[in-house]
Parts: C-alpha cells; structure tokens; sequence
C-alpha cells in the first residue's frame, strides 16, 4: 500500500493533436483510458498539462479537459454533430497551456509526470525543464519500438525521430511502462546504460468495456445480401500486410465469383502505402469485394466484429494488438501472424500463421467459411480480468506510485 501517494501531472498532448480524427487509434485510447480513470479515482492528485508547440509544458484547467474527454468519448462512439466542436475545443486548450507556462508556480512534493504516449519525446528540453522546475519523476509509457526493429516499414525520417524518443526515455525516466514483455524486450539494450534504480514494468492494455456487451449499431453501409465476410482492423500501411490478403482475395475472386465472401479493411489510410491503394482503386476483382471503411465508430466496430466470420490480423509486428483482444473478447475468431507479442496476449486463443505464408492463409480462411457466426463463446478472462481498462490502468498509477515511493527511500537519482 502506498502512502503519501504523490501528485500527478498526466500530460493530454496525444489528445489534443487527435482531435481532428474522429476514429481513435490504439494509443489514443491509451490516453483516453488513462484521463478517464484519473478524473474518477485520482482527482484530489491530480493536474492535466499538455506541450505546446512554441516548446513548453504548462497546466490545463482540469474543468475544461473534463468537457474536452467527454465530447471525444462521444464522437469515438458515433455522435456526429460533435465532430465539428472537438477541434475548437483543443485549440483553447492548446492556446491555455501557454499562459500557463508563464505563470505556473511550483508544486510542493513529490510528483509523477506522467505520459502515456509518445508525443513531444522527441523534444527532450521541456520535458526537463518541466521536471526540474516541479522536482517530478518522468514516468513515460513506451508502445513499441517498431521503427527501430522495422525501418522498412516506418516514415522516412521516422526510425531518427524515434531513436531520440527512446534516448529521452533512457535519460530521462525515471520507471518505464510498457504494454507487452515483448516490448520490455526490445527496450532492454536502449536502457542498459542506466543505473540500477530504473525498471521497466510491463502493464498490458485494457479493453474498452463497451466491447464486452452486444452493440446495436450495425454499420448501414454494409450491403445486406449475406455474403459472408472477413474484418481487418488497422492502418492502412505496409507494416501491417494489408497486400497479402488483397492478393488472396484477387484470387478467391477470379476463383468463385460473387460466392467469395467480402474482406472489410476498417483504418485510415496511412504511408508508404502506394501498393495497396492501387490494389484497392484499380484492381477490377477487388471491386465490391473489399471495402475499405475509415470513420466508424466503436459500437459500429463491434456490430461488425461479431456478424463477421472472423478478424484476419497478418501484420508484421504490433507492440500489442487491441483488436485481437477486441475479437478475443466478442467471439470472434482470430487468425493473426505468429509473433510473440500476439502470443502473448492471445495465448491459446488465436490461431497462429507466418505472415508471409499465403496458401496457409487461404486454408484457414476457407475454415472458418463453414462456420457460422453466431453461438460464440467470449474469452472471458481476457475480457473481464487481464484486459479490464480500469483495473489495467490502476496498475499503471501504481508503478508511478511505487517509483515515487523507491525514489523517496533512497534518495534522488544520480544524473
């Protein structure tokens, strides 16, 4: 049990730059999670701050953002009318955290600054400046390190600016939390010039709990002939393998016609991702064969998961896979690369294929036509237990605690 628990400064800058994007990524539902369960549990210690471009972190009226979380759950669950309103309402708050930075005072105690994506890593300066001038621990949360591991996959420019994340991280950190053993992994050799007082905690993701009731929002646009049908959940980019399935429904297609079931692609369009759109937009077979969906909202997401045969999740690497659990926790079958993340958070729940192995795909996915959606059985302990959002991110509020608390016992870090 901690006592004396520390203030928490919990840094909302992935939000306010979402705030355009009325589809949630997995880490902006990180984020949201976290705001979320602070403002329920942890209110009495706590204090929103966001980055400003001009390159300061100052504090944010907890009023305010209470207004700005709310409309975004909102439009994350399908209200339109709000889409409009969500952009302003960052703008006035990005525009707030200036002022603040001239005229903020310094918290007396100990303090956790605590950020859950990695937005401003790259900028090191007033993430220090901001530590220094309250004495806070730098708690960050650290997804992947996939451009890293994967350049060929990542922006151009991409595996730099991530380089410099993780060197903020290994400098600056005082705890890092991660979603998946597999991540503590590949962090391992950027943090092994560290002393011994730094750890690495590995905390999977929640579930949003929404997913884990029937929803009632069928996505209207889907056509109503009963074609059966296969979802991907995910951006579209070539880390993610989108190509391989393309290319076996070209196939299925040119094979049976009208009797091949559909492939639903629901994500925005990322990079680097030529390839693939020329498969979409130019490929005759693929037309009304694969449809691309990228505004849906969460309960059109699960309506969709459950009428569907099963999700196809053939990326090369994740840092941690939400909508496998998504599928996991619906019903859902999965078929997805065998990577140790998905193993990890699957387990024996998942069926496991090399991502480059097209006949194999083409067997399983052949499998699961003879079965029929309906009667499934939810992974319970993936959906109530493990991947509970707000158990899952308590979990994370303690490993900041316990770093306040190791910090206080032995004294300040060596720089």
């Amino acid at each position: 049990m901690i006592t004396d628990a520390p203030h928490i400064f919990m840094d909302i800058s992935r939000l306010l730059s979402r705030a355009r994007n009325p589809i949630p990524t997995g880490i902006d539902r990180v984020e949201y999670e976290y705001v979320s369960y602070l403002l329920k549990n942890e209110a009495h210690r706590l204090t929103f701050v966001a980055f400003h471009p001009v390159g300061c972190i100052g504090t944010l009226s907890t009023r305010a953002v209470c207004h700005f979380v709310d409309a975004m759950g909102q439009v994350w669950d399908g209200d339109r009318p709000l889409r409009d309103r969500l952009p302003r309402m960052a703008q006035r708050l990005t525009q707030s955290v200036l002022l603040s930075c001239w005229t903020m005072s310094r918290h007396q105690g100990d303090s956790i600054y605590l950020l859950v994506s990695h937005h401003h890593l790259t900028r090191p300066g007033p993430i220090e400046k901001f530590l220094s001038h309250h004495g806070s621990l730098f708690v960050p949360m650290v997804h992947d390190l996939i451009p890293l591991e994967f350049p060929e996959y990542a922006r151009p420019g991409e595996p730099q600016r991530h380089a410099r994340r993780m060197a903020t991280v290994a400098r600056l950190a005082a705890s890092v939390i991660v979603p998946a053993r597999a991540v503590a992994h590949s962090l391992a050799p950027y943090m092994k010039n560290r002393p011994a007082d730094n750890h690495v905690h590995v905390v999977p993701h929640g579930l949003h709990l929404q997913l884990s009731s029937l929803s009632d929002a069928p996505v209207s646009r889907l056509p109503d002939d009963g074609r059966p049908y296969f979802v991907y959940l995910g951006t579209i980019e070539p880390r993610k393998n989108h190509l391989l399935l393309l290319n076996l429904w070209r196939a299925m297609v040119e094979e049976k016609g009208g009797a091949a079931p559909r492939l639903i692609l629901v994500g925005r369009r990322g990079w680097e991702n030529e390839n693939i759109l020329d498969m979409l937009e130019r490929c005759p077979a693929l037309q009304g064969n694969v449809l691309e969906y990228n505004d849906l909202s969460d309960p059109e997401v699960v309506s969709l998961l459950q009428g569907s045969q099963g999700l196809l999740f053939p990326s090369f690497s994740e840092g941690f896979g939400l909508p496998l659990v998504e599928a996991m926790v619906l019903g859902t079958p999965v078929v997805c690369s065998d990577i140790p993340v998905f193993h990890e958070v699957a387990g024996e729940n998942a069926i496991y294929l090399d991502p480059t192995d097209g006949p194999a795909w083409r067997r399983a996915i052949d499998a699961l036509l003879e079965k029929m959606p309906q009667g499934r059985t939810a992974v319970e302990a993936a959906g109530m237990n493990l991947f509970n959002w707000p158990r899952q991110v308590a979990a994370g509020i303690a490993v900041a605690d316990e770093t306040a608390a190791f910090f206080r016992s032995n004294g300040p870090r060596a720089s």
